[in-house]
């Protein structure tokens, strides 16, 4: 050992060897970080296309490393990433709730089992999302990479919503609808306020947990307890996000690379986005059976002509011979059919037809009066207010609730794309001038009036003693078998195209209100019947 090297021993050891020893375990770690990214791009099958002595020598001088580094701090061990805490506490999450009920939904039905098996995918999707959000910045939400991280969950929610749409025939259908209004709860990565939101799928998705808990408490309460065990899934999922993410996924942004970098160094099992880049997030599920919540589409009845039309061309008519006295006497020079250079003129100065507007936004209108403001409230303790709500005014698919006592009464007006849901038994409800708005009530006192309304729906699940519907046009009715054994008393004047459904084997049967009478005198009396029409 020279002189120059000795100066560097301190208690028994040499700082020199130290330092070499430790650019070697260094030189080691850094090639296992290397072979573990490499293996990490490959695909799976191919990670064996990796040269076998690169691998075989790595892995040697790695051990050589922490065998030959033993110095005053110990050896080196290799590094090792870990899953965040958000991440595992997720994945404790599935093992505690979704893959106990994924095994019970087994046991009640293939079907059922199938379509529990599809929700239980959308929340390994998004345990592959969670792991993404660790290591990236917060992306555009409108870009192609954020589509593509969130189009496998998207893509088993809409799996599972057309296994419910084919199969409304089968006696689990309310089954398939439970899990359907659930699996929408995966949607809270898209909301800066999601605990609120899975609030609101469950109260969605116990809409029809409830039917299934009706129907088989006393005949199988295996699957009654499938239901309840299905609720219960959602309060954890609340815990976790208030938890974690408060306001939404937790990006990383403080140390978090590119989105579009993380994707490729760990690639998402995803199918591929849609054409342009423009999948939607995912969707909400479709609205209760029979479409009795759903707008069509369809263009509003067309308004009276206007004033003054056909009063004119029968006020011509009434002139006789006269009707001619108006019309202007035209020149041999201004005839066409006398004058060539005139006919070629007008061919020449062809008019261009009115351009069609790209869309209704475009195409010219009246000035529409301004939109008052939603407003709910309760007056006096005993009134419930619900006016000029429309779908713009709720989140999707979403409905207004409102938890009603038996002095309370309830007054819907000038809605439009609505849906209210009335818990609990409150005194009476009245609808009037809406749209497209249905109300689901448990019991009334009084009962229900429908005045003026277009496209309304109406859904019993306990006790109305008295339904009244007068001049609206296009209604369904929906009666639990509770109001169907209670006489449950219907008025309607002047009404077009109401149906009433009354539950039948599992099912419901439409039955059409008589619209054509037919009158006759007998015995200086009016005689009504009913007209009806075979075949």
């Amino acid at each position: 050992m020279s002189g120059e090297e000795s100066q560097f021993n301190v208690q028994g050891y040499n700082i020199v060897t130290i330092l070499k020893r430790l650019e070697a375990a260094t030189s080691r770690l850094e090639d296992i970080t290397i072979f573990q990214e490499e293996a990490n791009v490959i695909p799976d099958g191919k990670a064996g296309a990796i040269d076998g002595e690169k691998k075989k020598s790595i892995e040697s001088g790695a051990a050589g490393a922490g065998a030959g580094s033993s110095g005053p701090s110990g050896p080196v061990k290799p590094l090792v990433i870990e899953e965040s805490k958000q991440v595992k506490a997720f994945k404790e999450y599935l093992e505690e709730h979704v893959k106990p009920f994924t095994a019970k939904s087994k046991e009640v039905d293939t079907l059922v089992g199938q379509a529990a098996s599809t929700l239980a995918d959308a929340f390994e999707a998004q345990v592959k999302f969670l792991t993404i959000v660790d290591q990236a910045k917060k992306p555009d939400m409108s870009s192609g990479e954020f589509l593509e991280l969130i189009n496998p969950i998207n893509s088993q929610i809409e799996k599972l919503n057309n296994l419910k749409e084919s199969n409304r025939r089968s006696e689990y259908f309310n089954h398939l609808s439970t899990l359907s209004e659930g699996a929408p709860v995966l949607g809270w990565i898209l909301s800066n306020l999601p605990v609120p939101m899975i609030s609101e799928f469950k109260d969605s998705a116990q809409f029809w947990s409830n039917r299934v808990i009706k129907d088989y408490k006393e005949k199988d309460p295996k699957q009654a307890e499938w239901a309840k065990q299905f609720i219960a899934i959602f309060e954890p999922l609340k815990a976790y996000v208030k938890e974690y993410h408060t306001t939404g996924p937790a990006w990383n942004n403080k140390d978090g690379k590119n989105i579009s970098e993380v994707l490729s160094k760990a690639p998402v099992s995803a199918a591929p986005p849609a054409a342009g880049g423009s999948a939607p997030p995912p969707p909400p599920p479709p609205p209760p059976p029979a479409s009795i919540f759903e707008d069509d589409g369809g263009a509003a009845k067309s308004a009276p002509a206007s004033g003054g039309g056909m009063n004119a061309v029968f006020a011509d008519l009434n002139k006789g011979e006269g009707i001619t006295s108006g019309l202007k006497k035209v020149d041999k020079s201004e005839m066409t059919h006398k004058n060539p250079a005139l006919r070629q003129q007008a061919a020449a100065k062809k008019p261009t037809p009115p351009k069609k507007p790209t869309n209704l936004s475009s195409a010219p209108s009246t000035s529409a009066p301004k939109k008052k403001p939603a407003k709910k409230e309760l007056v006096d303790g005993t009134k419930w207010i619900i006016e000029n709500f429309t779908d713009a005014d709720v989140p999707a698919n979403q409905p207004i609730t409102i938890e009603a006592e038996m002095h309370q009464s309830i007054f819907i007006g000038n809605t439009s794309g609505i849906t209210i849901q009335v818990k609990g038994k409150a005194n009476a409800i009245s609808l009037s001038e809406t749209r497209n708005t249905g109300v689901v009530v448990d019991s009334l006192i009084s009962g229900i009036d429908v005045i003026k309304s277009y496209k309304y729906g109406l859904q019993v699940l306990e006790v109305v003693p008295m339904i009244s519907i007068d001049k609206s046009d296009e209604g369904t009715i929906y009666l639990s078998q509770a109001s169907v054994d209670a006489d449950t008393q219907i008025f309607t004047s002047s009404t077009t195209a109401l149906n009433i459904n009354v539950p039948q084997d599992d099912d419901y049967s439409e039955l059409a209100v008589p619209e054509q009478f037919k009158h006759t005198i007998k015995n200086g009396q009016l005689v009504s019947e009913v007209v009806e029409h075979a075949g």
